[in-house]
């Protein structure tokens, strides 16, 4: 064993994932269907958006408001999400993930005024912590040396949902069912139908494991008072960042200025709960003392929260713009434009699990992490480039380079979340969750007031400051390539029984 923690013992391999008779391969394979049905019912109205328009008389403005409140809730309740994983575990949180979400698909689905279509797809954007929950069960099932791959192999299958949901929901409506309302129902029947398989189809981890337990479900712990000033920053844009929307949706005049002072004021809330939460559950915490072997620095989970943000929220603001990219610079059709500017989705499951692949094999966690931090920041400074004197053929190219260093970048980050503090992992995957979702909605407001060349350099300069964050705050986690996590005092206290 090294000093990072590895063993000369075999890690997963991509061939491992057809070995159907281990449980936990079969393990992940449940969950990262439960993550790809959440995924396909997050996205199942956007394939459909000009039938939708056609068939209710909706304007493209409102549309675009239904996409945005798509979204919306995701940020605040993926932190939710996690603490909720922490304290009653994954399998009844995904399980109540899905059968909730069931109810305002099929509301969207049957609504007839835009106020219904607005409010049930403002709470269906919840659905999007699915993503969250994965996380958790596959950290639970999969030992330390293998976690990077298996979590990058769940959360590449399970984005796919998006992917599988653009090819089949229009299938579904027009040719299957003759209805789009109908073909969003049947998502959301299928999504409950699976969280009651779910719910009897896996465990919490094997069956002779024991799982930490979280002692609060209101707000992540911390260990110094330091760390707690850290967390009340990092935590206030996780919910701040809906003024952004409000914002955007106010000046479209789908609300009064009233009605957003009225938001603005809401949100204001959130935050001081989200400070007040904090405050109450780590005050007591601090005033009795953390055992050395039970602290954590904050800024570890900072570093994974600013990694989100340039790789995932990166992705995801690229996405929406990258066909209409390709459209203008080199005067395609929308169809040929779609097809080139798809290649960050398409890549995700492979390079995703990929960067895990990588993570779980190189010297250092951090290393791995840091080359693809180092990726992102040379890929998209390359695309600022582009222009249409460029061939068609080296513009794919570096897209194509940019993305694979993306998405897997993704793969790297979570493959450091189970290390940060075992019992906390729902937690720490939520926050970075969140961030990938802040990222999302910080660079495509920051989108409309740049040119397309501005837009990449801008992500690329953000890349490079996270990969200085990390150079400078960023510790190789103890145990990265063990055998078994490691407990600490308070955690074999809680489980068993002292401190709930």
């Amino acid at each position: 064993m090294t000093g990072s923690g590895r063993t000369d013992e075999k890690t997963m391999g991509w061939l491992d994932l057809l070995a159907f008779g281990r449980a936990e391969i079969m393990a992940l394979h449940k969950t990262w269907i439960a993550f790809f049905i959440t995924f396909y019912v997050w996205f199942n109205m956007a394939p459909l958006a000009s039938t939708i328009m056609k068939d209710t008389g909706l304007t493209l403005d409102q549309l675009k408001i239904l996409a945005t409140c798509n979204v919306a809730l995701t940020v605040p309740m993926r932190v939710i999400i996690g603490m909720l994983c922490d304290r009653l575990g994954p399998r009844k949180t995904f399980c109540l993930v899905m059968w909730t979400m069931a109810v305002p698909c099929i509301w969207f689905a049957f609504a007839s005024t835009f106020t219904e279509m607005l409010i049930s797809r403002l709470i269906l954007s919840s659905v999007g912590t699915g993503f969250v929950v994965g996380i958790a069960m596959t950290s639970l099932w999969f030992k330390p040396r293998d976690t990077g791959f298996a979590q990058g192999v769940e959360a590449g299958l399970g984005n796919w949902g998006s992917s599988l949901a653009a090819i089949t929901m229009p299938i579904l409506a027009l040719t299957v069912l003759g209805s789009w309302r109908w073909a969003i129902a049947l998502s959301g029947v299928i999504m409950f139908a699976y969280g009651v398989y779910y719910w009897f189809a896996i465990t919490d981890g094997p069956k002779d494991a024991v799982r930490t337990v979280a002692r609060k479900a209101q707000a992540i712990e911390v260990s110094t008072w330091g760390d707690l000033v850290n967390a009340i920053f990092w935590t206030i844009p996780i919910v701040g960042v809906l003024a952004l929307v409000v914002r955007t949706v106010a000046k479209k005049g789908f609300i009064t200025p009233e009605m957003s002072y009225m938001l603005y004021a809401l949100i204001a809330i959130g935050v001081t709960y989200q400070v007040w939460a904090l405050l109450k559950v780590n005050i007591p915490i601090l005033r009795k003392g953390v055992p050395e072997d039970d602290k954590y620095r904050f800024t570890q989970v900072g570093t994974l929260c600013a990694s989100y943000v340039v790789t995932f929220g990166a992705e995801l603001a690229v996405i929406s713009m990258l066909p209409m990219f390709f459209q203008k610079t080199f005067q395609m059709t929308p169809v040929m434009a779609g097809l080139f500017g798809s290649m960050f989705a398409v890549l995700n499951f492979f390079s995703r699990a990929l960067g895990g692949y990588i993570s779980d094999r190189t010297p250092t966690r951090k290393l791995a992490h840091l080359i693809y931090l180092g990726g992102v920041t040379g890929g998209f400074i390359l695309m600022s480039f582009i222009s249409a004197s460029w061939p068609l053929i080296l513009a794919s190219l570096a897209v194509f380079v940019c993305a694979m260093f993306v998405t897997g970048g993704c793969g790297t980050t979570y493959a450091l979340v189970p290390f940060v503090k075992r019992r906390i992992t729902g937690n720490v995957a939520g926050y970075a969750g969140a961030y990938g979702n802040v990222g999302a909605v910080v660079y495509t407001s920051a989108y409309m007031l740049l040119t397309d060349s501005q837009f990449f350099l801008m992500i690329g300069g953000t890349a490079a400051a996270v990969f200085v964050f990390c150079v400078i705050s960023m510790k190789e986690p103890a145990g990265a390539f063990a055998k078994e996590y490691r407990l600490s005092s308070v955690d074999k206290e809680l489980m068993s029984g002292g401190g709930h």
